[in-house]
């Protein structure tokens, strides 16, 4: 017979299992709420600090040329950017609160994940604290952002499958498929996920849920909710994978192998490395919690294929959130015998100095013109919010020094879309000629006309790919942001470019397109 749970069990971290199976889920509890709403508070109140980001302006940009997918993402952020734009146009508190509303969301989720594998109440409240500070949450919980609508996806799909594999109830597949399908008209990242649950379930069982008829109801549910992206990319010849390509060449943050294997130990928090390896070790070694292995080797899978095919380091964290609640609850089990004293003031000295951290590196807590470099070492997109209006203001000082014959057949050309986007977004009030950009879904919203044979260039760091295009290539200013901070834009060189050597009709597709 099993031994009587208590409420001291149950608060105290874990509920004991069951001889004949994992433990049962631990009583539901305000704790991860109140959690959750705190980190939505935060990110509510330090949501207008700084400015936009680079992809948040592009984001708007790709708004203003709806369809159903782009050359790097689907089209749920851009939309979504479209409408809150056109809600409270320039608020960047309204253009955030969705973010900030999923960051405290997906502290819900990881202490629910948690109370599934059975966590007491200090257990899930100790599950929702990690996910509060985890730099996965936080960071992209300041941005409107892909990776956020992708970090919820992925978690209710997870617990999805945590309910189907704790219950034995296939049905709860149908919600995976669901999640997963609206998740692939944000990214198709979502289809990584199912691929890592598969081969979970093919490795550690239980294998007949592969062949079970929800299972493969849910599938077909995900291709059809995912199907106008799919299509969308099939008519265009697929251009993510070519997106996928140079991001494994290194051509953008957080990628490359080294820096996948770095991030996997900085992505949640330092403090919490020893917390997730020990779920992971629990979820494929506890005897008792045999049902959940697949979700170890999972996480496995889907970081394999991510160091294998060069993806960006953060493409797994999701599932590293899991493993974080199963860790919590063998933390708090830790915690809750032995010298428990002692270790819980461990953990709570720990959990001080990884909120501190995470305050000052992945939230816009110091002043803009005073941020320090580690910062932008630890958190890149930080510096990526700073100066944006600085910027449209040095490219307008280069304009204003044109001869006024020329001013008025200028155009503008930017080598990436944050650039465009923030000329689009500030250029007007600053009457800024029109801005064009080859860098990614870019490239379709329009070429500059063929008469405009004076172009004002941004964002090339070297001359000798403007010199290719065009007669003369002379210097004419630097992007002054007027704060010391090391981003990619800060003292970058502006170029004034005058005679085209080939029309724009040629260029466009082809030279431009490929040096963006």
């Amino acid at each position: 017979m099993a031994e009587p749970v208590t409420d001291l069990d149950r608060a105290a971290g874990s509920t004991p299992p069951p001889a004949d199976g994992p433990p049962p889920p631990g009583p539901r509890t305000v704790g991860p709420w109140l959690v959750g709403g705190a980190v939505t508070a935060v990110l509510l109140l330090l949501a207008g600090r700084y400015g936009y980001h680079r992809d948040e302006l592009y984001f708007l940009l790709c708004g203003r040329h709806l369809d159903w997918g782009y050359v790097d993402q689907g089209p749920l952020v851009p939309a979504l950017a479209r409408l809150l734009d056109t809600i409270a146009p320039g608020n960047l508190v309204v253009l955030r609160t969705p973010s900030a509303l999923i960051a405290g969301a997906a502290v819900v989720l990881v202490a629910a994940t948690a109370r599934e594998f059975g966590a007491g109440r200090g257990g899930q409240l100790f599950a929702a604290f990690l996910g509060g500070v985890a730099g996965i949450v936080l960071a992209p919980g300041h941005l409107l952002s892909t990776t956020t609508v992708d970090l919820l996806v992925w978690l209710l799909a997870a617990w999805c499958a945590v309910r189907m594999l704790r219950t034995g109830d296939s049905r709860w597949a149908l919600g995976v498929g669901l999640v997963l399908g609206v998740g692939m008209l944000n990214k198709l990242l979502p289809a990584l996920l199912a691929v890592g649950l598969l081969a979970g379930l093919a490795i550690a069982g239980p294998r007949r849920l592969l062949r079970d008829r929800w299972v493969l109801a849910a599938a077909a549910v995900a291709v059809l909710l995912a199907a106008p992206n799919l299509v969308w990319q099939a008519a265009h010849g697929f251009p993510q994978l070519s997106v996928a390509s140079s991001i494994a060449e290194g051509d953008s943050s957080y990628s490359g192998r080294l820096d996948a294997v770095v991030l996997q130990l900085l992505i949640i928090s330092p403090y919490a490395v020893p917390i997730w390896i020990a779920g992971l070790v629990t979820l494929l070694r506890r005897p008792a919690w045999r049902p959940y292995r697949a979700l170890g080797w999972a996480w496995l899978v889907v970081f394999g294929i991510v160091l294998l095919a060069g993806g960006k380091g953060y493409y797994d964290a999701p599932l590293l959130l899991v493993l974080t609640a199963a860790g919590a609850v063998v933390t708090a089990e830790w915690a809750g015998r032995g010298a428990r004293r002692g270790r819980r003031a461990l953990l709570a000295a720990g959990g001080v100095v990884a909120t501190a951290a995470s305050a000052v590196l992945l939230l816009p807590t110091l002043p803009a013109d005073r941020l320090p470099g580690l910062v932008v070492d630890v958190n890149y997109d930080s510096g990526e919010t700073i100066g944006w209006p600085a910027f449209a203001d040095s490219l307008a000082a280069v304009h204003r020094g044109l001869p006024p014959e020329q001013r008025q057949r200028a155009v503008i050309l930017t080598g990436n879309y944050g650039e465009a986007g923030a000329l689009a977004r500030y250029g007007p009030a600053r009457d800024l000629p029109p801005t064009y950009s080859g860098h990614n879904s870019m490239t379709g919203f329009g070429r500059p006309p063929q008469d405009a044979d004076v172009v004002i260039a941004v964002g090339w760091a070297r001359p000798d790919q403007l010199r290719g295009w065009f007669v003369e290539v002379t210097e004419a200013g630097r992007v002054d942001q007027r704060v010391d901070v090391d981003n990619d834009e800060n003292g970058m060189p502006i170029f004034v470019c005058r005679g085209l050597r080939r029309p724009w009709s040629q260029l466009w597709d082809t030279d431009v397109r490929h040096a963006s």
